[in-house]
């Protein structure tokens, strides 16, 4: 038991970095300012299941897509790594991830769900929590943050003021950093395994 719950522990935290919800607050603001209270809900519902989705259809059949493209887990580790590694440059040099969107209901979709919550190095965590730590593990940690994410965006605006411009900017720097160290331990992993 302790040891399941000391890689649920491990699996969510790992999980929980990546995704980064906090670290994302002042993006997530930037893209639903204009919208009403109603729309900016229903674009924060859309993004969580649409991240729950794609999370668990990646983390069952990714390695079967993989095998079909005939790449391994190190080659896209290498590659979450280094698109991870832009996202968070960007993040520290511009303060932000701005993308432009036709419609708000597209908003949830793209870029919310995906990049932003789902992205390269969420989609390789949870390939390798489930590889790691089995398909219970994986599913919960999936489940949890996203439900903490849930609950973060459905209180953004209260956190955002809380925080102010400037509390939000210093902390999405700060996880930017992490996800940074996060994705060049991705590359070195990929590398290391190839050439191993």
């Amino acid at each position: 038991m302790d040891e399941f719950l000391i890689g649920l522990l491990r699996a969510f935290i790992a999980l929980f970095i990546v995704v980064d919800p906090f670290g994302n607050i002042p993006i997530f603001v930037s893209l639903t300012e204009k919208l009403p209270v109603k729309n900016e809900r229903k674009v924060y519902n859309t993004a969580i299941l649409v991240g729950f989705i794609l999370l668990l259809i990646f983390a069952f059949t990714g390695l079967e897509i993989f095998n079909l493209f005939g790449i391994t887990i190190s080659s896209f580790e290498i590659a979450g790594g280094i698109l991870l590694l832009i996202i968070s440059i960007r993040i520290l040099v511009s303060g932000g991830f701005h993308e432009t969107a036709e419609s708000p209901e597209s908003i949830g979709a793209v870029p919310i769900a995906m990049p932003l919550l789902v992205g390269p190095g969420a989609i390789t965590t949870t390939i390798l929590n489930l590889q790691s730590f089995g398909v219970i593990v994986a599913v919960l940690s999936v489940s949890i943050v996203l439900t903490v994410t849930w609950v973060i965006l459905r209180f953004i605006d209260r956190i955002y003021r809380y925080l102010g411009k400037t509390g939000a900017m210093v902390i999405a720097r700060v996880m930017s950093l992490l996800i940074a160290a996060l994705a060049v331990q991705y590359i070195v992993n990929g590398l290391t395994t190839i050439f191993a």
